[in-house]
């Protein structure tokens, strides 16, 4: 999957002592993974006033200002502003990433979403179980086989009709290559082959799709020529 698609939208010890921080930074410059563990926690959290503000930005402001808003704490994701439409607009780490995603523990990864409820239902509980696994400190490995071992179970809630979210931001940072990839929309539907929706089809503004393991999902994604705000999308800034 590469950076666009993945709208990577992403960490372990939680006490590290700057000594250590600053050699994890020297050794991950050196690496041919740039982020090969979690940095330390703090790299991860924001303002609360400013992720909530951030957090809305993902959708049009006709949508977010009655949407519920979760921010990362210490101790996980945790509501800072209850809603009134079903909306629930978040700004998610790197670590909802692929499993394989190199940016998977990178420190600087801000995704605003804003899912309707049929989505948060779903992804929002799939959110908060991977963070309460990441800071436990589970491997990427104990986390994927941990959200395996919960959706076997049925321990989460499935995927219902009609998910889909927001991706507006003009905030938002999903990847070192291109931080602030076009504005769109997401689709999740159940694992369904990408030829069905004309994804990436020429002329198809459905420019592509990707399945998320464990989850067993596949998302197609639909550009949209404007940020939340209202201004337009221009290449490159």
């Amino acid at each position: 999957m590469n950076r666009k698609t993945l709208v990577t939208i992403a960490f372990g010890s939680f006490a590290l002592v700057v000594a250590l921080a600053l050699t994890w930074q020297a050794q991950a410059q050196d690496s041919k993974t740039p982020y090969p563990s979690m940095a330390p926690l703090d790299q991860y959290l924001m303002d609360r006033n400013a992720e909530i503000t951030m957090a809305r930005s993902a959708a049009p402001e006709s949508i977010s200002r009655d949407a519920e808003v979760m921010v990362l704490g210490p101790h996980g994701y945790e509501t800072a502003v209850k809603g009134k439409n079903g909306f629930v607009c978040v700004v998610e780490r790197a670590w909802t990433s692929p499993i394989d995603s190199p940016e998977f523990w990178n420190p600087k990864g801000r995704a605003p979403v804003c899912y309707n409820a049929p989505a948060a239902r779903f992804k929002v509980s799939l959110l908060i179980k991977t963070t309460e696994l990441v800071l436990a400190g589970r491997t990427k490995t104990q986390i994927f086989d941990a959200l395996t071992a919960s959706i076997d179970k049925k321990e989460l809630p499935a995927l219902e009709v009609s998910a889909m979210c927001y991706m507006m931001s003009k905030q938002a940072y999903l990847s070192d290559g291109d931080p602030h990839w076009h504005p769109h929309l997401m689709f999740i539907v159940p694992l369904t082959e990408a030829a069905s929706w004309g994804a990436g089809s020429p002329g198809s503004p459905v420019i592509n799709a990707f399945v998320n393991t464990p989850e067993r999902h596949t998302v197609f994604l639909v550009p949209v020529g404007n940020w939340s705000d209202g201004t337009p999308y221009v290449a490159g800034n």
